[in-house]
């Protein structure tokens, strides 16, 4: 039997339980060290404008595609995140690396969500200091942390619904990227669709009121916007070297 593939940065994921948790803590000091060897994490539709002036925003290939926000140029390299794990200053942060540790687990039948941690996770450490549980109940981070989780599950739902759209119009378009750096490396990048802007300003007047009612037109534009960022993640990597 085929083991579940975990979402990306999950190894050990796991219920909070306040019998078992109620000596473990959240490092108050964030790190993002744990988001350094990925080039790319999952967006959510409502990310569009704020991600689109730092990230170019692609959608994954495959039966479901899904918004990502490329963060770096080579493979297993994130240029927004530095050697002693800080995220670099001002840039925006995707919801997806804010939420861990934190994730919701469905059930089989998918009727409930548990919210649960990664327990491999460096943040999670034993002590009183920042505590999931007080007195048996959920801390004030516990708390805030499920309202998190819940408004990316509930982003997630929208996020999808606009996807399929983009799908079902056939403006999702394969592309790649070769590109040549000042030192003469070259990096090719493949495998990621963009929208097809020709085809979407064919669509019908009717669509386009729909779609701006939906609250989907924006996430187009943004979208389209996004591609300028491509050069700032080259400017990026010059830097680092």
């Amino acid at each position: 039997m085929t083991e579940p593939t975990l979402p990306l940065f999950y190894k050990s994921p796991r219920p909070l339980v306040a019998a078992r948790d109620a000596d473990l803590s959240l490092r108050t000091e964030p790190n993002f060290a744990f988001a350094a060897s990925t080039n790319s994490v999952p967006l959510m539709a409502a990310e569009f404008a704020a991600a689109c002036k730092q990230f170019p925003i692609l959608f994954s290939e495959g039966p479901t595609a899904q918004p990502v926000a490329l963060l770096g140029l080579r493979s297993g390299e994130n240029l927004f995140v530095d050697s002693d794990g800080a995220w670099e200053e001002g840039t925006y942060i995707p919801a997806y690396v804010r939420r861990y540790p934190f994730i919701f687990l469905e059930s089989e039948d998918k009727a409930q969500l548990t919210l649960c941690i990664d327990e491999a996770a460096d943040a999670v450490v034993p002590g009183r200091d920042n505590p999931f549980f007080v007195d048996g109940q959920p801390s004030a981070l516990t708390n805030n942390a499920l309202e998190f989780v819940k408004e990316v599950q509930a982003q997630n739902a929208f996020t999808t619904q606009f996807v399929e759209a983009l799908t079902a119009a056939g403006l999702l378009s394969e592309k790649r990227a070769d590109i040549t750096l000042n030192n003469g490396e070259r990096l090719s990048l493949a495998g990621f669709n963009v929208v097809d802007e020709a085809a979407f300003n064919q669509l019908p007047a009717e669509t386009l009121v729909e779609w701006r009612d939906r609250g989907w037109l924006g996430l187009v534009y943004a979208h389209l916007i996004s591609v300028s960022s491509w050069s700032g993640l080259v400017d990026r990597l010059a830097h680092r070297g």
